[in-house]
């Protein structure tokens, strides 16, 4: 995944180029800009650039994973208040997870913006949908431990899809959130 840590590399470097891309998506100037204006923002070479992140877009895919799951990090605090039913913290984290791509500066940059950054969510959105599923099948394992991990990783799969689906085409937050609970349900073997 793009947004990995590589062999060698230096946390404070690392963050430095994606606050500099940050801050780049923000002002609307993804399209134009070089990796090397972006390497010298952070105060690093273009090369250490390239070698950390090994493309623009991996760049940018690496920014928006650390967005989400900041996201995530705030959504699992929530969702480890609520009670043990799986659906409905699919339903939560999808509520806010849609919220947040309405109101968060980066996500809906990202969503709403110039060309160049709406692959990273459709056709080159691995990364960032690899580490969603992750961290969604991770909440529904340690809610139905007696559910068969290839079942959590389909609905993971599932809901994820549809959650990604829901911020490129927006509507009603709750509505969403209510549609995917009842897919979960419909997945999830579980007393309800």
């Amino acid at each position: 995944m793009s947004g990995d840590r590589r062999p060698g590399e230096g946390t404070g470097v690392r963050e430095r180029l994606m606050d500099a891309a940050y801050a780049e998506v923000l002002a609307g100037d993804w399209g134009e800009r070089r990796m090397v204006d972006i390497a010298a923002t952070a105060r690093v070479s273009r090369q250490t650039l390239y070698n950390v992140f090994g493309s623009k877009e991996g760049l940018l895919q690496a920014v928006v994973v650390r967005e989400v799951n900041t996201l995530l990090d705030t959504v699992m605090g929530v969702l480890d208040s609520d009670g043990d039913d799986p659906a409905h913290a699919v339903s939560r984290t999808t509520r806010m997870v849609l919220l947040a791509a309405r109101d968060n500066p980066l996500l809906r940059a990202v969503v709403t913006g110039d060309d160049q950054l709406l692959p990273v969510v459709t056709t080159r959105s691995a990364p960032l949908l690899d580490a969603l599923r992750e961290r969604i099948s991770l909440t529904l394992r340690e809610r139905c431990p007696d559910v068969a991990p290839d079942t959590t990783e389909a609905v993971a799969d599932v809901a994820l899809r549809l959650i990604v689906s829901y911020a490129l085409q927006p509507m009603d937050p709750d509505q969403a959130a209510q549609r995917v609970e009842m897919v979960v349900h419909g997945m999830l073997p579980v007393d309800r």
